[in-house]
This record gives C-alpha cells, structure tokens and sequence, in this order.
C-alpha cells in the first residue's frame, strides 16, 4: 500500500515513527512503501496515516464508508421459488437498520450513516447464501444474519428505485418463511429475539388512516367502495407471513416467546387494525387469533383491549377501520367461553357489544356485531331480555336502513330466545314492532311483517296472543286500510288473517276497541279544529276593527311599565 504525505500535519513526525519500526523498507521520495508485519505499535500508526489521507470520490472508497469492508455474497434470487405472496414494488430507503450484539462481521450489509437519494446508498446491500448451501451447523447463524438483513425498510412511494435491493429483501422474506416453516428444533432466546425485532421493524408504522366521516352516507354499499391498497404489501404480505408461520409453529416455545410477544408488541398490533388496506386486516385478525390461542397468559389483556377501541370507537371516534375484524375474532372467542359465562363476559357484552349499535356507520360490521350478540344469547338464554332492551335503546328514528338491520338482527336474537325471556320484553318490544309496521318506507314495513314467516316467533306471538295483539292491531288496520304499497298490504292481511283464524273472539274486541280509539280522536281532532276556527274568527275580526287592546304583563307584575298591546 502506498501512502502519501499530502495531508499530514507533522511529516518529521511521520519520519520519526517510520525510523522506529526496523522491519521493512521506507521509500523517502515523498511516497512511503510499507511492506512490515504490524506489531501493537504500527495498528496505531495505521489509523492516524488513514486519518489524514484524502478521501477519492471512487465507488470503492464509498463501500467501505458504508460497511464494504465486510464480506458480501453474490445475490441468489432462487427462481425456482413460488411469488404467492406478493409481487415485486419499489422504493427508497427510509428507516436505519442496527445490528444486534453477537453478530458476525459478514451479515451482508450495514447501515452506517444512510443519507436516502445517494445512488450508491445501497452498494454494500447484498444477497446471503441460501440454507441449502451451507452445513447444518451454520444454518442457525445464516438464519439470524438473514433476519439482520431483512431490517432494512424501504419506502414505496417511488417504484422506480432500488429494484435489486427489494428483490433481494423479497427473497430472503421467502427464504426466512420456509425456513421456520420446516424448522426441528426450538428456537432460541437470541433467535426469538431478533424475530420479533425485524417484525416490529417492518410492520409497526404510523397509519395515518383517511377520514370516514364523508365515507359512511345513508344507503351507500361499502362494498362497493375502493379499498386503499399499501404500496409496500409485496413485503408487508412476506413479513406477516412469516409472523405467522412463527406464532403458529410447534417449535416456538410459549414460555420463552412471551417475553418479546408481550402487551406492548400486542397493543401495536392492534393499532394495525386501522389500517385501510384489507388484505392486513386479514392477515392481522389470523394472527391476532392465534396469538390468542397460543398465548393464554395474555387472553384477559387482548380481550379489555380489544374492548378499550371500542369505547374509544363509539364514545370518541366513531371512526376505525378494523372493527369488523375484531369483532370477527371475539366471534370464535365467545364461542369458546365456557358456561356458566363469567361476569366480566356478561359485562363485556352490555358496555362493549351493544352500544356498538349506535355508531352511523354500523354497516360496516352489523353482521359480525350480531354473530357476536346470538352467540351470547345462545350461551344463556336469559340474556336475551338485556340484549333486546339494548337494541330498543339503540333504536334507530329516521335512520330506514339501519332500522332494516335492527330487525335482522332481532329476528336472530328472538329465534334463541325463550318463553321466559319474552315475555319480559315483550310489550316494549312489540310497540317498536308496531312502529316499524307502520313505517311509510315498505322495506321497515316488510321486514317488520316477515318476522310472523319464522315459526318460533310466531309460536311466541301465538302463546301470548292477549298481550301482543292489542298492541300491534291498529298498526294492522291502519296498514290494511290504506298503505301505500301493495306488498306490505299483501303481507298485512295474512298476518291480520292468522289472528282472526287463532282467535276471532280476541280479534273482534281489539277492532271494537280500535274503532272506539277511532272515534275519541275524531272527536278530539274535530274539536281541535273548531277551536282554530275560532281562534281565526278573533282575529279577524280584531284586525276589522283595528282595536287596541293594553294586556298586562303578568311576568314582571311589580313593575309599573308592564303593559303590552295586544
């Protein structure tokens, strides 16, 4: 290697230790030849003269700067590899990779000082080789200098930039995949640690989610709007993949993995659930699932904070993408709830579940929300009261389609629902009812009527027939007589005719008390309208003559200016 005194502060000095060191030869027309075995001395005397030497803008030296010292290995992209899951995007750089204690010099590339948008930012970021190219005993130091790698986090907003090195990252993805797909034997503290540390590299981000409030309108089919897809889920998908793969692996072991799995790393997880795209919700509520089947001492915190969005939805927001897969999952939970249901569950189910049904945006996850109530109801019977007294709390007033999915769901509960329970419930219930068959939108109406097609409902109706008919005859009736739409008037002389074949006897002494009920408002109406007309002849009559009459005023009585005209 050759060294030039440009640059050096002292040169006598350099002379100076140049005499000092005896082995090798020193070449004093200004270059210096050294060709010596370096004892303690001379590795000091390296540094400094490095020091000192001028940087060449050459991609050599640029290498270095970034970790080129360290072995590279050529890129093995492994063709014969399926892509399901996930096609090739690009980006830039734009979160620093760090490596952890224990690693070897040979990782593959280092992040020193990164500055996004130099060209040569990535020149030391090379492919590993593969598994099956080096012996057992290496595999296990090959997989954590893959994780290392696999650090590095792109920025997607530009396809066009660092084509190779998100390539590179794609496969050794796919490679980290199979591997702990076909893993025999444990894994490791160091390896689980290092696992968990390049998920919560990649995945946990900010999201920034779009505003729903001008997304959610009355009628509109949320299916049919389009979904916001993330750039980066060529890598996202490989990385919740492996997530996967791992959580749901014999060979992970539960007591050793909780220490890293722990609430924090579940609190960020569940913070992606508000992300617009998806495919990640999917990917999330799998295995957000698993992780709770496997990881039993953390149940009782997923579950309360799986809970806490929810009043943060409902009583704050009302604005959250990941609703419906959350209540998805608590699903299968409550499935799973052994009987007799703990307190907490039954307390779970009236402040968490059931105001669920006030937000506006309740078609985004009515159907999943009312899997969740049947289930309850289905576990224990004598829910059922609380869950209707619920949903005639959330009642909906102008809101058709919500009403719509209220009777759905109604419809559900009711077919669990016991006589007991019903008949505690069912007076307030059936004057919803009766509201609903009246409604002038004939979807309410008809819904409303449909319910008399479900043979327990109607066995219900039937066996309390004295209660329930007076209350919804009118309703009928008045549908009979004169609704606007001719299926709801169909539908309303089967249901009337079903009653009157039951129980003519009741059916009369409803009519006579209706058409009572009939003639006392025409008479209170008829009044009402004779007082108007009154009302109008003084007034006219007082304009005729221009009358000016001094009232009183009887509010502020102690003072002596209370007098208005009248």
């Amino acid at each position: 290697m050759l060294f030039s005194l440009e640059g050096c502060a002292d040169p006598s000095l350099f002379w100076t230790w140049g005499l000092k060191l005896k082995k090798g030869s020193l070449l004093l027309d200004g270059w210096i030849r050294k060709d010596l075995e370096f004892v303690s001395g001379s590795v000091v005397l390296a540094a400094w003269i490095l020091s000192k030497l001028p940087r060449k803008s050459s991609k050599t030296s640029e290498s270095r700067e970034h970790g080129g010292n360290q072995a590279t290995y050529s890129s093995v992209y492994g063709g014969s590899r399926s892509s399901d899951l996930g096609t090739d995007k690009s980006g830039n750089l734009s979160v620093s990779y760090s490596p952890a204690p224990n690693s070897s010099g040979d990782v593959g590339w280092k992040s020193s000082n990164m500055k996004p948008g130099e060209d040569n930012v990535f020149s030391g970021y090379e492919a590993l080789p593969a598994f099956k190219d080096v012996p057992a005993s290496e595999k296990q130091n090959l997989f954590i200098k893959k994780i290392h790698l696999c650090c590095v986090v792109f920025d997607f907003n530009d396809p066009t930039k660092n084509l190779k090195e998100k390539e590179i990252k794609r496969q050794t993805l796919l490679e980290l995949v199979e591997y702990v797909t076909s893993a025999n034997g444990k894994f490791s503290e160091a390896v689980v640690q290092e696992i968990v540390k390049m998920i919560s590299t990649n995945l946990f981000r900010s999201l920034n989610p779009q505003p729903r409030e001008n997304k959610v309108v009355e009628g509109l089919d949320l299916e049919e709007e389009e979904p916001s897809m993330d750039p980066a889920w060529p890598h996202l998908q490989v990385v919740y993949e492996f997530l996967l793969r791992f959580v749901a692996s014999p060979e992970t072991d539960t007591k050793l993995a909780k220490r890293y799995v722990d609430q924090s790393f579940i609190i960020r997880l569940l913070d992606l659930f508000d992300s617009e795209d998806p495919r990640e919700r999917e990917y999330l509520k799998t295995i957000l699932h698993r992780i709770y089947g496997k990881f039993m001492v953390h149940r009782p915190f997923i579950r309360k904070a799986i809970n806490n969005i929810f009043f943060h939805f409902i009583f704050e927001t009302e604005r959250h993408n990941g609703i419906a897969e959350l209540l998805e999952i608590l699903g299968s939970i409550i499935n799973g709830f052994a009987l007799p249901l703990k307190e907490e569950h039954k307390v779970f189910l009236v402040r968490g579940l059931i105001p669920l049904h006030k937000p506006k945006c309740l078609a985004m996850y009515h159907q999943q929300l009312s899997y969740c109530i049947t289930q309850f109801v289905e576990k224990d019977c004598k829910l059922a009261d609380t869950v209707i007294r619920g949903l005639l709390k959330y009642w909906p007033i102008t809101n058709s389609a919500k009403a719509v999915m209220f009777l759905n769901e109604l419809e559900e509960v009711l077919e669990a629902t016991q006589p007991p329970e019903f008949q505690r419930c069912m007076v307030p219930l059936f004057r919803q009812i009766a509201r609903c068959l009246n409604s002038l939108h004939f979807q309410v109406a008809e819904r409303a009527l449909f319910l008399w097609n479900n043979d327990h409902i109607q066995n219900l109706i039937i066996q309390n027939r004295k209660v329930i008919l007076p209350i919804i005859f009118p309703a009928l009736e008045k549908n009979a007589r004169n609704h606007w739409n001719q299926a709801v008037h169909s539908l309303t002389l089967n249901v009337r005719k079903i009653f009157y074949d039951l129980d003519p006897e009741l059916c009369k002494e409803c009519l006579v008390k209706f058409q009572e009920d009939e003639s006392k408002e025409a008479e209170i109406e008829a009044r009402r309208e004779t007082t108007w007309k009154r009302l109008e002849e003084l007034a006219e009559k007082k304009a005729s003559g221009s009358e000016v009459m001094l009232v009183p005023h009887k509010a502020n009585a102690d003072s002596s200016a209370g007098f208005t005209l009248g």
